[in-house]
């Protein structure tokens, strides 16, 4: 008999059916030679400091720091009826193997480990390495067993992820909290975090906007604009200028065709800023939605970092391919070049995320709104991906009058490619971002293109051509925007990458699997608020956490020290350094911090004495103000 672990009960039901334990029992399923049961979650959990020393109930600066050795766990308080099922279940005498079947991934590895473990557990267990919950997967993927020695690295790296939160999380967090008398909550990957969100909202407020000018007129019908002044003056003296030379000549006019590439395969983390971009999804919500399909066998597993497909996919691609074309009713010839989106080497644990054969049948009236997007947005990307290149046209011009240069720009898609099947299945138009897109403005111009199409002489190189109706255009420069979950996933992903060579395979801060959790916790705790409209959402800090990033010291809220942890991280997953190695460093960095931290002076501005609590009732003679 096999006891099959998974990670929560709707994967376990799905295994269950196709491995035929289809006897319902408490907390399991049986039959078929299998006994097939669940974790929920994370089932055991680090001990807490209190556990080795009743003295760490109270958090005191001199009992800091907190290295425990060796770790302990324990079980976590609202899920011991299931540990205890699963203890019970691996004891059995009937059980002679297990079968690891939580999701295929480092948080997955350490979820089963941890339990293994905990339930003092010797049998023989391998491991169901799976990418979809397609029945076809899941037999194949039951048919190939791996030995569970081949993930002992990724438990390592699990590990070493784990403890280390845990270590700068509890040391941090007491260290602040003892110093400033508030609570405040320090993570290794939510820090530094928030601190790019400060420091861009810290640019924002102290940008100080410049008034620009610029000329322009219409030549032939086209705008075209100076170069900017600092002084409305200057501006107006052009404009003068151009009045009294009354002739403007075309002193460049060139065009240029480039082809724009499909776009890459999704993973999470491009999945999940597309859905914000289009949709305003959070990040947990896209996660929470992709992680649904993935359950429902409709697209393969989410938590990936590869844009890729593996070589062996080719044939399954393009019929893949076909059957979603045919799905959305695209009725026109697709070009289907899977080869540019199959690369074995650039593929880890999982490929990219892409729809299943499973999406044809499927009854789109069942599946909720928010994951239809989803859904949507994979499918579109696959078939978008193996298309044609678009091709682009682009038009330059410049024009010389009364001593200066003035230029206009254009550009329109020639031929659509890729964006044809995007377009279709998200129901998007093609428009030209440009600013002369080619619409008439509210100054009566014209595009480029459109005068080009009506008389290519008109533009012609060397012609001259009246100088109609100058304008002076007053501006502002504006400072950069504030985060969106779009733009904050794409800088988490890319931080610190500036500073480390360009062979280091995983960068930035936290992981696709984590990244939505970091910025969830950042709301909940208060430290970053959500403003704006229902669909485009800014991160804002509070003056909590723009408080607490004040009195953080580099080593706590570098992106690049971080960035450099999760790289360790991989290489620690892949035997090229010592776990100990990094776990040495970690505590090095909390030794040092603790040793060499100066308070900042004005710290009692940021953290006031909180406030005391208000009552209606007049309080009891003789209360003290902390009484009421």
């Amino acid at each position: 008999m096999k006891l099959v672990i998974a990670e929560k009960p709707s994967v376990a039901q799905s295994l269950a059916k196709v491995i035929g334990a289809n006897q319902k029992k408490d907390g399991y399923l049986e039959g078929n030679g299998y006994i097939v049961s669940w974790c929920v979650g994370h089932l055991i959990e680090l001990a807490n400091p209190e556990h080795y020393d009743e003295k760490y109930k109270k958090w005191r600066k001199e009992d800091l720091p907190i290295f425990p050795a060796p770790f302990s766990y324990q079980v976590t308080a609202s899920t011991k009826k299931q540990y205890q099922v699963l203890k019970d279940l691996m004891k059995r005498s009937d059980v002679d193997s297990l079968v690891e079947a939580t999701d295929a991934g480092r948080e997955g590895e350490l979820i089963f480990r941890l339990v293994y473990k905990q339930a003092g557990c010797k049998k023989p267990f391998e491991r169901l390495w799976i990418s979809s919950m397609e029945d076809k997967a899941i037999k194949d993927g039951f048919s190939n067993l791996k030995p569970s020695v081949d993930y002992d690295d990724l438990y390592e790296a699990a590990l070493c992820r784990e403890r280390a939160d845990w270590l700068v999380g509890i040391n941090a967090t007491r260290f602040f909290s003892t110093v400033y008398g508030q609570t405040l909550n320090v993570g290794r990957v939510m820090t530094p975090t928030l601190a790019m969100i400060v420091e861009r909202e810290a640019e924002i407020k102290g940008f100080k906007p410049e008034n620009f000018y610029t000329v322009q007129m219409l030549v032939s019908g086209v705008a075209v604009t100076s170069k900017r002044f600092k002084t409305k003056q200057e501006a107006e003296e052009l404009v003068e200028k151009i009045n009294a030379a009354d002739k403007a000549k075309i002193s460049k006019m060139e065009t240029s065709t480039r082809q724009e590439k499909p776009p890459l395969l999704y993973d999470l983390t491009s999945l999940q800023r597309d859905a914000n971009k289009y949709y305003g999804f959070t990040a947990q919500q896209t996660l929470d939605y992709t992680q649904s399909l993935y359950e429902k066998k409709l697209v393969t597993y989410p938590r990936t970092d590869s844009r890729y497909l593996t070589d062996d996919m080719d044939d399954s691609t393009a019929r893949l391919c076909c059957l979603m074309k045919d799905k959305y009713g695209y009725t026109k010839m697709v070009p289907i070049s899977t080869k540019q989106v199959l690369n074995s080497s650039k593929v880890s644990d999982h490929h990219a995320i892409i729809p299943t054969e499973n999406v044809s049948d499927a009854d789109y009236s069942e599946i909720p709104s928010g994951e239809q997007k989803i859904l949507g947005l994979v499918t579109a990307r696959l078939l978008s991906s193996v298309g044609d290149p678009a091709e682009i046209t682009e038009y330059a011009m410049e024009v010389e009058c009364a001593g200066e240069v003035f230029k206009a720009k254009s550009k329109c898609i020639t031929s659509p490619g890729w964006h044809l099947l995007e377009d279709w299945i998200l129901g998007k138009k093609q428009n030209d971002e440009d600013e002369d897109s080619g619409k008439k403005d509210d100054g009566g111009s014209h595009g480029i293109l459109e005068i080009l199409e009506a008389d290519a002489s008109l533009l012609s190189e060397g012609r001259e051509l009246p100088a109609r109706d100058p304008k002076v255009k007053e501006g502002k420069t504006t400072p950069k925007k504030r985060f969106t979950e779009d733009s904050l996933l794409s800088a988490m992903e890319s931080a610190g990458a500036k500073d480390m060579p360009d062979e280091v395979e995983r960068k930035g801060l936290g992981t696709p699997a984590t990244r939505a959790g970091v910025i969830e916790k950042l709301v909940r705790i208060g430290f970053v608020e959500r403003q704006g409209s229902k669909k485009t959402k800014y991160l804002v800090p509070t003056e909590k956490g723009t408080s607490l990033i004040t009195v953080m010291p580099e080593q706590i809220q570098s992106a690049s020290m971080t960035a450099e942890w999760e790289q360790k991280l991989l290489e620690v997953e892949k035997q090229d350094i010592a776990s100990e190695d990094f776990m040495a460093e970690i505590k090095d960095m909390i030794v040092d911090l603790i040793e060499t931290y100066e308070p900042v002076k004005g710290a009692d501005k940021l953290f006031p004495p909180r406030q005391y609590k208000q009552y209606k009732k007049y309080p009891k003679k003789g209360a003290s103000r902390w009484q009421r």
